[in-house]
């Protein structure tokens, strides 16, 4: 997988910033994080990437990789102060923070995916996230700036989300969804905030709640009236509650990290 390189979207305008990494979703793409960048304190220098799940990119790529959440370790071996991650990059941060891979940092997790027991999922389950798949880009077109266009346009680009994620993406993603119950979350060190929309059909707000409840000291924060993308939807309080989350966290330690790992294992 080619070298992922992160870019400095907005300085801070304070003399000790604290350096932030915001992750996008699968499909995605960083300008995601356009309306809490508007609105973030000038204290958060704010840092993106182009991660290979972005929106249109091709899954044979990454998708054919068993760990894609490689590419997450070796971006943290940088010192960001903190992390904000939506979605299936929260799931990937997750899997890595319980392994140990990452050094505990503040972290922000928006609209991720968990179960807590392997019972949690059936045939239902999985025919549910392969034969809708579709909707949750739906969702992110009705939000973003895409939603100027005609609601049957904006459903062909979601159709077209869907097919270049293809089969080798969803199985990624789905594989990352049925590894949450054997995670071992009692491990994750790092301070956690939880931010889930009452209305996500993606990830539930339930399993949001119950990620958070699994990691010590952890908080939940239900989002009413919102989706699958709560910093579109109401970035003023979600930049609010990062805020507020970041001000109260302790302040790790520069350049700490996790000992390098030539691999992700996950068991």
């Amino acid at each position: 997988m080619t070298a992922l390189t992160p870019r400095l979207r907005r300085p801070a305008t304070h003399d000790d910033p604290l350096r932030v990494l915001l992750l996008h979703g699968l499909g995605g793409r960083p300008s995601v994080w356009d309306p809490f960048a508007a609105r973030a304190d000038g204290r958060l220098e704010l840092w993106d990437v182009e991660l290979p799940w972005r929106a249109m990119a091709d899954s044979e790529g990454w998708g054919s990789l068993p760990q894609p959440a490689e590419c997450l370790v070796e971006l943290l071996q940088e010192p960001y102060d903190a992390v904000v991650a939506h979605s299936y990059a929260a799931n990937l941060l997750t899997e890595a923070g319980a392994a140990g891979l990452v050094a505990p940092r503040p972290t922000v997790l928006v609209s991720p995916f968990y179960r807590s027991s392997p019972r949690d999922f059936d045939w239902s389950v999985i025919s549910y996230y392969l034969n809708d798949f579709h909707r949750v880009f739906e969702e992110a077109l009705e939000v973003g700036e895409t939603q100027r266009f005609a609601k049957t346009h904006r459903d062909w680009m979601a159709l077209r989300l869907r097919d270049q994620i293809g089969p080798y993406g969803w199985m990624r993603f789905f594989e990352s969804y049925l590894r949450t119950p054997f995670l071992d979350l009692a491990a994750v060190r790092s301070p956690l905030l939880v931010l889930s929309g009452e209305k996500d059909i993606a990830a539930r707000a339930e399993d949001g709640r119950a990620l958070a409840a699994a990691v010590p000291g952890a908080r939940f924060e239900l989002l009413d009236g919102c989706r699958h993308f709560p910093m579109v939807e109401d970035p003023d309080r979600v930049t609010r509650l990062v805020h507020d989350f970041l001000a109260v966290g302790p302040r790790p330690a520069r350049h700490a990290a996790a000992a390098p790992v030539p691999r992700l294992e996950m068991t």
